[in-house]
């Protein structure tokens, strides 16, 4: 009967035809219908939907309950002190401190249920930036070529750009919270996985690129045969040839020397080429400009670019700093949000996605906003939040993600996932599956052990 009932189901739709012939076909085989249907599935994951991956990181960690996942009817004491607006999505309602951003919440996918268990900044970010459990959940926890690269580095050695136009871009910070966050570079995939890192500020009237900039007296021609020279003399040092830091620098010090030669690049990063009144719309911020710089990254084919919100974990300044809201030395969480947090995030977040649809980017761009892990459902003494990883909210924009869909719930105080939780494993796999990258892919580390890019299964309920 259930055969039947499966049979008849497929059979209204012409994909379902197709799996009634397949199966018809092969059936002598011994090739179950179930089995074709997982092979279509796997087909279609390997098809690329996102040309390009923008990752919004929220250094710090936003509230959940005070912004995308607020809890109304929860009690005193852990219902936020913001209030709710609805949005573009019938149904669905957001903090009323991001007027802007529910007018395009029609363009994102709300996982409500994202979770995992580091409560420190740097084992936690290095888990979202990575998507591989860290090796102890430390605030000591120290950047090392034995842990995981970052997404763009994995993607910058399994399906890199071939021409000029770097694959990975980071910016506008390295971030730290007293050491510096591991998970930002290639780590044991080598120097020349690295990302473009770029730390210089977007907002500046003066931005430009150290890596993009020569001498007034050294042309590229020149550079070229400086830098033919000193292959030469690499070449003549055995050493060098085995040595693969050495070796690492050269291929990105070749990089770097394509890159200055290429119209492209330079034209992706002169932001001085966009007009005034688009410079605005996205905000006069590092953040804003930051973001704007992302599109026209994605405009010049650059595949994976992480842009970070905030340096350092913040959360004591209504003008500078991450989320990290606890209320510390009488800086109160809700005023330093409403200040600086929120207006930031409903000003530029949404010019971004808008600007990516209206110029025909957004279904082949990947845009993803997430931090290290969400805020206490309970209030503290200082009418603040504390770390919470176990249930915690991100966005997915663009690049195969639904439009206007919430996928998973939290239960009523927003503590745990109360259905469909997504582990940062599978988030991760989900990234690669709509890059076109099996996430199954095996690199290796530096004892030439196979390791899976990604630990975890493609959430195929929130793709379009």
């Amino acid at each position: 009967m259930t055969h039947d009932i499966t049979r008849r189901a497929l059979t209204q739709t012409p994909v379902g035809r197709r799996f009634a012939l397949k199966a018809g076909g092969t059936g002598f085989l011994g090739l179950s219908l179930p089995a074709l249907l997982q092979a279509e599935e796997q087909k279609s994951l390997r098809a690329a939907k996102a040309r390009s991956v923008v990752f919004l990181y929220q250094f710090g960690g936003p509230s959940h309950v005070d912004t995308f996942d607020m809890k109304p009817e929860a009690p005193d004491g852990i219902r936020s002190q913001f209030g709710q607006i609805s949005t573009s999505v019938p149904g669905l309602d957001i903090c009323d401190q991001l007027p802007e951003t529910a007018k395009v919440m029609d363009k994102l996918t709300v996982v409500r249920t994202v979770y995992h268990t580091m409560k420190n900044h740097n084992s936690a970010s290095y888990y979202a930036l990575t998507g591989h459990a860290p090796p102890l959940d430390d605030i000591r926890l120290r950047d090392s070529v034995e842990l995981f690269p970052a997404y763009g580095s994995v993607v910058d050695a399994l399906a890199p750009r071939t021409d000029s136009v770097p694959t990975f871009v980071a910016y506008p910070y390295v971030i730290r919270d007293g050491a510096i966050t591991p998970g930002q570079h290639a780590s044991f995939l080598g120097k020349k996985h690295d990302p473009l890192l770029i730390t210089e500020d977007p907002n500046r009237s003066n931005f430009k690129l150290p890596e993009l900039s020569l001498p007034g007296n050294l042309s590229v021609e020149r550079l070229e045969k400086r830098r033919e020279i000193q292959k030469l003399i690499d070449r003549q040092t055995a050493a060098a040839e085995q040595n693969a830091t050495i070796s690492g620098l050269n291929a990105y010090y070749d990089r770097t020397l394509s890159m200055l030669s290429s119209p492209a690049v330079r034209q992706a990063f002169d932001l001085s080429a966009e007009p005034e009144d688009i410079r605005r719309r996205y905000g006069r911020t590092t953040y804003g400009q930051s973001c704007l710089l992302a599109r026209r990254l994605v405009e010049a084919g650059v595949k994976f670019i992480n842009v970070y919100f905030s340096s350092n974990i913040g959360g004591q300044s209504t003008t500078d700093g991450g989320w990290d809201t606890h209320g510390f030395n009488n800086t109160f969480m809700y005023p330093i949000l409403k200040a600086r947090h929120l207006p930031l995030t409903d000003q530029t977040l949404p010019v971004f996605l808008n600007d990516l649809d209206e110029r025909g980017l957004l279904d082949s761009t990947l845009v993803v906003w997430m931090g290290e892990f969400g805020r206490t459902p309970k209030l503290n003494s200082q009418t603040s939040r504390d770390h919470w990883p176990q249930c915690y909210t991100a966005l997915l924009a663009g690049g195969g993600a639904k439009r206007g869909y919430v996928h998973g719930r939290s239960d009523k105080q927003g503590a745990y996932p109360d259905r469909d939780g997504v582990p940062i494993e599978d988030l991760a796999a989900t990234m690669f599956a709509l890059l076109g990258i099996d996430p199954a892919t095996e690199i290796h580390d530096r004892l030439n052990r196979p390791l899976p890019i990604a630990a975890g299964r493609p959430v195929t309920g929130l793709m379009a």
